[in-house]
């Protein structure tokens, strides 16, 4: 990893070949070409403007639905949880959030102040960037349904707000204008007893404590629910649980999710997504599609088959 000096009217910080695996909760990953952190929003903009357009762009929150291959990352990695961490009250129900503040910090500043309905993404453990571009959700809520605008940038820097009618939004999915990411939003909140929104919370985390390998590296859920099914009883009665490849384990505690036991590689990891995936088609039947990303490129000599 080598910090050099960005663009001269850039006040961000700029890495080369900065480690992925510091920066994915799987803590896997080959380097990025590229490593950004914003100062803020308008120094983003700029830099974006100035140089990004060429190459690929990544936008990072906490990495916890992310696996970078081994080979790395060539293009230009935005890390928002190093810059985009605004958070105020626009008005008295209407929180505006930056892309890279966590979903535990959102849900508990808006218990703090006695609103509800974001308890849940207490439960999600990743910025809301990552949430609003998966709809991530946890405890049967889901980050769209509090949105009531979101602001985003494109590759050239422009700066916009768009309102969710602007998106097709659905379970784990939303699609909306290319080459545009989220770097804010504006939740809107309903008032609750602040005692009874932070009870909400604590019972939350106990659930996921107890359900979750909460304690080990890994992305959170890898799949996503099959209509009318869940992923972990799929992979669970396929005989899954504990199946290891290299480093990489299905969770013995819940078996929709994949822990690094602390050797894994990448490689490991996608084998094994393979692997289940195949399993469960030929158990029950059900191709299981992916909740987590994967990007970049296989170590060279890889014979992963990734």
């Amino acid at each position: 990893m080598m910090a050099v000096k960005p663009e001269p009217t850039c006040r961000g910080e700029l890495r080369l070949d900065e480690p992925m695996a510091r920066h994915t909760s799987w803590r896997v990953g080959g380097p990025a070409r590229y490593f950004y952190r914003p100062a803020d929003l308008e120094d983003l903009g700029r830099y974006l403007s100035c140089t990004a357009t060429a190459r690929p762009v990544l936008w990072l929150g906490l990495g916890s639905n992310l696996l970078v291959r081994d080979g790395g990352f060539s293009g230009t990695v935005i890390f928002t949880f190093g810059g985009l961490q605004e958070m105020e009250w626009v008005d008295a129900v209407t929180l505006r959030a930056g892309a890279g503040v966590t979903c535990s910090r959102i849900a508990r500043r808006s218990s703090e102040r006695g609103m509800g309905g974001a308890e849940f993404l207490a439960g999600i453990p990743g910025t809301l960037g990552g949430a609003l571009a998966m709809n991530a959700g946890a405890f049967g809520g889901e980050t769209w349904r509090l949105v009531s605008c979101v602001e985003t940038m494109d590759i050239q820097g422009v700066h916009r707000v768009r309102t969710p009618d602007e998106y097709r939004i659905a379970y784990r999915s939303v699609e909306g204008p290319d080459q545009e990411w989220f770097v804010a939003a504006h939740l809107r909140l309903q008032p609750v007893d602040a005692e009874r929104a932070r009870e909400n919370i604590r019972q939350l985390l106990e659930k996921r404590g107890r359900t979750q390998p909460t304690g080990q590296a890994s992305c959170g859920s890898v799949f996503r629910n099959p209509p009318g099914d869940h992923a972990a009883r799929l992979i669970e009665t396929a005989g899954l649980k504990g199946a290891l490849i290299g480093g990489a384990q299905v969770s013995e505690k819940h078996a929709n999710f994949i822990i690094n036991i602390g050797t894994a590689t990448a490689a490991d990891i996608e084998s094994l997504i393979y692997r289940v995936q195949e399993q469960v088609a030929q158990v029950h039947g059900v191709t299981l599609e992916t909740e987590v990303r994967i990007v970049g490129e296989p170590a060279y000599g890889s014979d992963s088959g990734c």
